[in-house]
């Protein structure tokens, strides 16, 4: 099971996000939750880095199923965007596949 732990303040500002495991929907390279969760991930923090000036810090770890962004101070309201949608496509996803995807939300 992948779970994406979703960092917000107590005023729902989004901080970052955190994945950990693997879906294990199907094994390696047919795995479709797993391909799902690393686009809409991935997406992210591309749009993040191309579409603002916005500062982060990032990890990834592909054997483990690791993965950490984490906004700097005063991120823009577009990253909230990029976040929010990426937010909503999980959730989705979570919905279909409870048994592959957890997703969670953690105030900072």
């Amino acid at each position: 099971m992948t779970t994406v732990t979703i960092y917000q303040t107590k005023n729902g500002i989004y901080k970052g996000f955190e994945l950990s495991g693997h879906a294990g929907y199907a094994k390696n390279g047919a795995d479709i939750v797993c391909a799902a969760i690393s686009m809409l991930t991935t997406n992210t923090i591309n749009s993040i880095e191309t579409f603002t000036d916005d500062f982060f810090s990032y990890e990834e770890n592909e054997e483990t199923g690791y993965m950490k962004l984490m906004l700097d101070e005063n991120a823009s309201d577009k990253s909230q965007l990029l976040i929010s949608s990426m937010v909503l496509g999980l959730s989705q996803l979570e919905k279909s596949y409870r048994k592959y995807v957890r997703l969670k939300n953690k105030e900072v």
